[in-house]
């Protein structure tokens, strides 16, 4: 029989964005670390997560992929409740501070992103995972790096960039509603396999990704450009779901085609608004967060945007966009 003095399993909570990134990291990390963990996630663009975990002591919190700077008012208050926090990441982290009881795995170069983190902490364990997910973050060279150190086939790696790309399409959207498939079932659905190929293989979920994006690139193919100069380009896509899922996806791949300019990609919300997506071909000395953080907005050195820029800033943001770019 149990006493009542026996010990309580803690709770645990594993808080990550629903792009390829963040759910390549869980994965990555879970197969390492099997643990019960109630899911916190949500589309791309919802990143202040931590604000839905309880302030508890004696819980443990895993956070991986969404940026600290937006979630610092939520962090110290779980912190000092007495929850213990492993936060990998890396989007901006100015507001980073010690704390005993918070693990923070952080890097902001433009060529990381934080299943690569994760590989690093796991010493390659699951690379094939942190592939798949530096592709979906628009890191190829990255990727493509992780990929022949594994000494993958051009078959193989292809194969992985596609799904990178196909996790990451599928986080796009104003809402929930907007997504193909919720990234909380999307990651119980990779949590099944160990190898992302046999999942590629095997999954209904691949299948019905792969279907959506093309229905979707085929509307998002035809759009000419708002504006366009010699150093970028600025794409405005109407209010229709297909747009809200493209608006990134569609960012990332203007950017793979030509890798020598940038681009913004501005998808109408339902309320008129507009949610921006920027890709910088100068993340060094153009970072895209730095030009974001004027709209209210944020993100990384390569990518970056603003979930809500009202319509009567559009053309005051193509202006700041072209301007901040000039040589």
């Amino acid at each position: 029989m149990l006493s009542d003095a026996s010990p309580r399993a803690s709770a645990a909570y594993d808080v990550f964005n629903g792009d390829a990134d963040g759910l390549c990291a869980l994965h990555q990390l879970r197969l390492a670390r099997p643990r019960d963990a109630q899911l916190i996630t949500g589309v791309k663009r919802d990143v202040a997560l931590l604000r839905r975990v309880p302030c508890e002591a004696d819980i443990d919190v895993t956070v991986l992929d969404v940026s600290l700077d937006a979630n610092v008012e939520a962090l110290m208050p779980v912190l000092d409740a007495g929850a213990r926090v492993d936060y990998y990441d890396h989007h901006s982290a100015r507001r980073a501070f010690l704390h005993p009881r918070l693990h923070l795995e952080w890097d902001d170069s433009p060529h990381v992103c934080t299943s690569m983190l994760v590989d690093r902490t796991l010493g390659g364990r699951y690379r094939r995972w942190a592939i798949v997910g530096a592709f979906g973050d628009n890191l190829d060279a990255s990727a493509h790096r992780l990929a022949d150190r594994q000494a993958l086939s051009e078959r193989e790696t292809t194969a992985l960039r596609t799904l990178g790309c196909l996790l990451n399409y599928n986080a796009y959207g104003e809402t929930i509603d907007d997504l193909r498939i919720p990234p909380d079932a999307l990651y119980r659905a990779l949590a099944a396999f160990v190898d992302p190929l046999e999942f590629v293989a095997a999954s209904p979920c691949y299948a019905q990704l792969d279907q959506g994006y093309r229905e979707d690139v085929a509307y998002a193919d035809a759009f000419q450009p708002y504006r366009q100069r010699d150093e970028g380009a600025v794409y405005l896509l109407p209010d229709a779901p297909w747009a809200r899922r493209m608006s990134g996806t569609f960012a990332n791949r203007l950017s793979a085609q030509r890798r020598d300019i940038s681009f913004a990609v501005l998808s109408e919300r339902t309320d008129g608004a507009y949610c921006v997506s920027v890709r910088s071909a100068r993340p060094e000395d153009r970072p895209a967060d730095v030009l974001c953080e004027r709209f209210e907005g944020g993100g990384r050195r390569a990518a970056a945007g603003v979930n809500a820029l009202p319509a009567a800033h559009v053309d005051a943001f193509v202006d700041a966009f072209f301007t901040y770019l000039r040589p």
